[in-house]
């Protein structure tokens, strides 16, 4: 929904969540509801409280921005909501 009234989205993550962001990334690309824009990689310097010692963890920006597509895509009727009520019914 985000995307729908900026255009772009921005997805950031540290350390193990990276793996969250790139398939989340990915599952929207896949979809064609959105492009990759912007993938941004560094280290940030962060405490270990139990060490106390600085320790660098990996950190990804990744930037979308809609599809062309997009708008038809989410226009199309109840897309996602008959998707999840087909999946209930099978439960």
């Amino acid at each position: 929904r985000y995307i729908q009234q900026h255009n772009e989205v921005e997805l950031s993550a540290l350390g193990m969540a990276i793996a969250t962001v790139v398939t989340i990334a990915e599952i929207l690309k896949n979809n064609g509801l959105a492009t990759e824009k912007r993938v941004l990689t560094s280290t940030v310097g962060m405490k270990d409280e139990s060490k106390g010692r600085l320790v660098q963890k990996a950190k990804i920006e990744i930037v979308l921005g809609k599809s062309e597509k997009f708008d038809n895509l989410m226009s199309s009727p109840n897309r996602t909501e008959s998707e999840s009520a087909a999946a209930d019914d099978k439960k």
